[in-house]
């Protein structure tokens, strides 16, 4: 009586351990995607700034340009 128990108290504990880490490989999966995500976003806003500073720099020349013609 008392072994049984036992062995089902063993069997629940094994089950929530399994329960337990397939919860933590999920969460840990949701933390990658989501700083996945974050750093294409602010990679994709670094190149967009890189490429408004580019014709910012452009702005002067043509302005000259425009003046010597």
């Amino acid at each position: 009586s008392f072994e049984n128990r036992l062995q089902v108290t063993i069997a629940n504990l094994a089950s929530s351990r399994e329960n337990l880490s397939a919860a933590n490989s999920r969460i840990r999966d949701v933390d990658v995607a989501e700083e996945t995500a974050a750093m294409t976003r602010n990679n994709i806003l670094m190149q967009a700034g890189v490429s408004v500073l580019a014709q910012a720099n452009q702005l002067p020349a043509l302005a000259l340009q425009l003046l010597q013609s």
